[in-house]
């Protein structure tokens, strides 16, 4: 399939006038063609139209029709085959193994949710049966089911340019809810996004869909993203990526005269708490581990582990060296873009100017290698990390900050001390299980993901998982981005009171007609 350098609005290709960019190629150092016209007003307008005529059409549709269209895409994205892999490992200087593997779980997730649309769950069907013989006054018929919001704005990420981009699982949840989608494509990967969403553009037509379920949008970032936010047709919107980036949406959507949510996902150091009988159990493999999650995709995934918290003593210096033994063989990676390279070894040079602040280990030195990280681990004391804020900031790439503490006390001073996270981590023996269970309370209300024993890169997409978090981690902690309840953020309920039965939604209809477990007056009820 050849790329055009066009935006995706409903059916048509169109050249956006407002400009032009071209993809980069952060490996070789040099633009790719071809060039890719960028709108603006008019086109978000033009989209987002589209979306808004084809909200109830769309959502009317019969659920296998739209769990058929979700199939679509997957086998639309694998039948690009080398050529998407191919164009992404120019575009963003990941290995071939990566993008497969995120091709794998980006269809993957489009074939889940397929699945969570045709058990029909998600509608939370619920009936409370009339009660004309209650004292001292009758009970209407009342039957609750879930609808749509409507046209949800996605914002494409640097660093999932499949998993978190145009096919990713914004876009899978908002489509799986009956929710029309209108995408801004991600400027460090529009050859990419130009394949996946022509994939999408012609499931929509093969399942005879509106053409407005989806477009595609080319564009200067704060003025596109504000115009699409902005507009009132756009009733959610999904994003990944800085914390500056996702408070601006947010601000935008809230100055709207509807304001409208903004899952934000922004910010987060991923706290790994290494108790002491671990350490002295473990500490050469645990320090293998975390030098594998800190270096993998050059550290540039929202779950690294920015942030280790031990107890001081001879254990943590057998992790120490361990760590440095794994850390210097590691080969300086390449970035996603000139602009992550240049903010990573930003916030690198301004940690390692605070007074205070040590480096443990490094990797191989990146000079020389255009528009890459090396990897590096700084160590601190628990009172001079409670006392700067600095040291809290997210350094996106592979740069982590060990925290010495004397104790399971100061440890939890630190975890209370800590800004909303993705996750925790945990690295316990079952000597630690009582001083971990003091540390549990305060994880709770910090993070969205408590993991034991492993580490916090690698996200399933399942049933269980929660991608999410307290502030800033995202800017709603009820929500996940990642596994089947995501569709949660595009849904709302509407509760039906003495409706005929024939004006009823399927869900709730006296029949059951499309077969679905329901809760009848309290209780589950088969079908």
């Amino acid at each position: 399939m050849s790329i055009t350098g066009e935006m995706l609005i409903g059916a048509s290709a169109v050249r956006g006038t407002l400009g032009a960019q071209r993809a980069f190629d952060p490996a070789r150092n040099e633009h790719i063609e071809p060039e890719f016209g960028m709108g603006g007003k008019d086109e978000v307008n033009r989209a987002c139209e589209l979306a808004a005529a084809a909200f109830d059409p769309y959502r009317a549709a019969p659920l296998a029709q739209r769990a058929a269209f979700l199939e679509s895409i997957a086998d639309n994205i694998m039948a690009l085959g080398d050529e998407l892999i191919a164009r992404g490992m120019a575009e963003t200087g990941l290995p071939e193994a990566r993008l497969q593997g995120e091709r794998g779980r980006t269809v993957g997730q489009l074939r889940l949710f397929a699945k969570v649309v045709r058990d029909g769950l998600f509608l939370n069907a619920t009936i409370d049966p009339a009660q004309p013989e209650r004292k001292p006054l009758p009970r209407s018929d009342l039957r609750l089911s879930r609808v749509p919001l409507g046209p949800v704005a996605v914002f494409g990420a640097s660093n999932f340019p499949l998993a978190f981009s145009v096919a990713g699982g914004d876009t899978a949840s908002a489509l799986a809810a009956g929710c029309p989608v209108v995408v801004k494509a991600h400027s460090g990967h529009p050859g990419l996004s130009e394949l996946v969403g022509r994939a999408i553009q012609k499931a929509v037509k093969d399942n005879n869909l509106p053409e407005g379920v989806f477009s595609l949008l080319f564009g200067a970032g704060r003025t596109l993203g504000d115009a699409l936010v902005a507009h009132p047709a756009i009733k959610a919107v999904g994003f990944t990526g800085s914390r500056q980036g996702g408070l601006a949406l947010v601000r935008t959507a809230n100055a709207r005269p509807e304001p409208i949510p903004v899952y934000a996902e922004m910010s987060s150091i991923n706290p790994v708490f290494l108790f002491p009988g671990a350490l002295s159990a473990r500490a050469e493999s645990i320090a293998q581990g975390f030098a594998t999650s800190l270096t993998g995709s050059v550290g540039q995934l929202c779950t690294n582990p920015g942030l280790v918290i031990a107890i001081d003593g001879p254990d943590l210096k057998r992790f120490e060296s361990a760590v440095t033994a794994a850390l210097q063989p590691a080969p300086a990676g390449t970035m996603l873009t000139p602009g992550i390279a240049d903010a990573y070894n930003s916030g690198v040079a301004q940690l390692s100017a605070v007074e205070g602040v040590s480096c443990v280990a490094k990797g191989q030195s990146s000079e020389g290698r255009p528009n890459s990280a090396q990897a590096v681990l700084y160590s601190t004391d628990a009172q001079r990390f409670l006392k700067d804020k600095a040291l809290e900031a997210e350094v996106f790439g592979p740069a982590s900050l060990l925290i010495r503490v004397r104790d399971v006390a100061e440890m939890r001073e630190i975890a209370e001390h800590l800004e909303g996270q993705l996750t925790s981590t945990l690295q316990i023996e079952a000597s630690d299980v009582e001083a971990a269970r003091t540390l549990l309370p305060v994880l709770e209300r910090k993070a969205g993901r408590i993991l034991a024993n492993g580490f916090p890169t690698g996200v399933e997409v399942t049933y269980a998982m929660v991608h999410g978090g307290p502030f800033p981690s995202t800017s709603n902690a009820m929500y996940t981005s990642v596994g089947t309840t995501a569709i949660d953020r595009f849904l709302r309920p509407v509760c039906y009171q003495d409706l005929p039965d024939a004006l009823l939604p399927e869900a709730v209809q006296q029949a059951n007609p499309l077969g679905l477990w329901r809760l009848v007056d309290g209780a589950p009820q088969k079908p």
